[in-house]
Order: C-alpha cells, then structure tokens, then sequence
C-alpha cells in the first residue's frame, strides 16, 4: 500500500479509536490526544506496516499501547464500587442456568468460530455487542481482554477486589456471549445490526 492510500485508509478509522480511547479513559481530551499520538505513530512507522494485518488491527495495537501508557502516567479519581455494582446483578446471569448448573437454552451451535474470525462482518456485530455492554463493564473488559492489563493493574486503577474484577468479567462474557448468538450465530443473523 503507497503512503497516501495508507494516510486515507488511517484516517478513516479515527472515529472507532476514538470511541475505543473515550471507553477506556473516561476523558475526552485525553481520549483525542491518544488517537492524535496513535496516528503520529502510525503515519511515522508506516514503512514498517507490512499488511499482515488489517490497518484497523494495526491502529488498534499502537492505540492499545497508547491507552496502556496513559492509564500508568494518569493519576484519576476512582470509579466508585457502586457505578459497577448498578450495571447488573448475578441474578441477570443466574437466570440463564438451571439449578443443577445446566443451561435454561443451550447456547446456540456457533458452527467454526475460526471462519468468522476471517469475516470483517462478525467484527462489526462484535463491535456492536461491546457498545451494548453497560459502559463500565465494557471498560473492565477491554482492559483486560484487548488492553492485556494484569488483575493487579486493573484492580488498582478501577479500586476494585480481584474478586469483584472477576465478577464483572462474567458479566460482561456472558453478555456478549448472548448479544453474539442473537445477532452473529443465531441462523440468518449473519449481519451487522441496524444501529
């Protein structure tokens, strides 16, 4: 890809970092100069994109480091316990189980999980899925699943048990977990939702 294909194509994906930088931080100037530090870099390593990966990917890695770094240097106030705590309660998620530990539906036949991994359309409805997640729960599982933060280190940032962390993982998986089989894996849902 030529330098001034690859500036377009960066330019393009501003808005979805953004979105991803507003969720993690919680500051929209901050969120702004980490995607303005994102595309710096980017544009300035741009001989070093070998196009292995999507530029979406590649954009999200450099801001993920960028968020990472922010999230170490940036003394903020707490989320208070109680904004997770209001989000949801188990017994959203015990109702999906039967007494005995089985499921009231069994999840639905996901078919070759891997096969919709390669489709840019199961990465829009997964988008659409986390947007849909409770904003703190959304936060506590982007740092830990696409941000790679360690228990300790989302445990210190949010004021939070490892056990409470673990709760709102549970949550949050079993959430998307439904919102993907209603609108990815159930039949003829193959599509991305209608915002």
């Amino acid at each position: 890809m030529d330098a001034r294909a690859l500036t377009a194509e960066i330019e393009t994906h501003r808005r979805y970092l953004v979105r991803v930088a507003q969720l993690q931080l919680r500051d929209p100037d901050l969120a702004q100069d980490v995607v303005q530090e994102t595309m710096l870099a980017a544009l300035t390593g741009a001989g070093r994109f070998d196009g292995r990966s999507s530029v979406k990917t590649w954009l999200t890695g450099i801001l993920k480091h960028k968020i990472v770094d922010a999230i170490r240097s940036k003394q903020k106030a707490p989320v208070p316990l109680a904004t997770l705590d209001d989000e949801g309660t188990l017994d959203d998620i015990d109702a999906l189980f039967k007494p005995n530990g089985g499921w009231q539906d069994p999840p639905a036949d996901w078919g070759d999980p891997e096969a919709a991994l390669n489709r840019r359309e199961f990465f829009d409805v997964m988008e659409f899925c986390l947007e849909k997640l409770p904003p703190q729960t959304g936060r506590v599982f982007m740092m830990r699943e696409v941000m790679d933060l360690e228990t300790d280190e989302i445990c210190k940032e949010l004021k939070i048990t490892a056990n409470n962390l673990w709760v709102i993982l549970y949550r949050a998986r079993m959430a998307l977990r439904t919102c993907l089989e209603q609108h990815w894996f159930a039949d003829g849902a193959r599509r991305a939702p209608a915002p």
